[in-house]
């Protein structure tokens, strides 16, 4: 890595595929605009899923990205343990960088997000936009445990999240 480059980790946890599909989608778009700004080399995209990541890797990163499911109106139990078991290891190490959220929900997705942001904010992390809730209306049982597709509009904001934080970055 060289001195100039710049480090967005992405973070993420899934069960049913939509909270990975926005991690990518967000993947791409850093890595889209990083080439459209003949910078790619400049950027360096580090994903990791939730229970992966390590203090280190957090310090290690100029921004994040952190993408997860809503689950019983809360965080998904792998990403509150991901903020659980770094939360203290890096506080006052992360002030000012800049992060995107984005929450995968079958209804609604903002207990989730307010949970976050939060922790974010005790990090004292920067928004870069509001926090992206791709709502995937997943009701039933069946429709609950199934895998998703995310749809093209939410797949199309998760890839601006990703290429505006990289932007502001490089």
């Amino acid at each position: 890595m060289t001195s100039t480059q710049k480090t967005i980790l992405i973070v993420w946890h899934s069960r049913t595929g939509a909270a990975r599909q926005l991690a990518q989608a967000a993947e791409d778009g850093a890595r889209r605009i990083a080439a459209e700004l003949h910078t790619l080399e400049a950027l360096r995209l580090i994903v990791k899923k939730a229970d992966a990541v390590a203090p280190e890797d957090l310090l290690a990163a100029d921004g994040y990205l952190f993408c997860a499911p809503e689950n019983l109106a809360a965080l998904s139990g792998a990403m509150k343990e991901f903020f659980d078991s770094n939360y203290y290891a890096v506080l006052d190490q992360l002030n000012g960088r800049p992060y995107g959220l984005l929450i995968s929900a079958g209804s609604d997705g903002t207990a989730a997000a307010r949970q976050a942001e939060r922790i974010c904010t005790g990090w004292r992390l920067v928004p870069i936009a509001p926090t992206l809730i791709a709502n995937v209306a997943a009701q039933t049982t069946e429709a609950i445990l199934a895998p998703k597709q995310i749809s093209n509009e939410h797949r199309k904001a998760a890839d601006t999240m990703g290429s505006t934080l990289a932007a502001l970055l490089l």
